[in-house]
């Protein structure tokens, strides 16, 4: 394996990482967002 394809291997497992944690965050966002509105008494 060439030190070009270990560097891929490294940005696409980061790359990956940060889609788990963005869309980690997206759900996070949208479960506040859901609880505050049924707090509010519009749900």
């Amino acid at each position: 394996m060439s030190e070009q394809d270990k560097g891929g291997d490294v940005r696409r497992h980061r790359r990956a990482r940060n889609l788990t944690l963005a869309a980690a965050l997206a759900a996070f966002v949208v479960l506040v967002y859901l609880v505050s509105i049924v707090r509010m008494g519009g749900g």
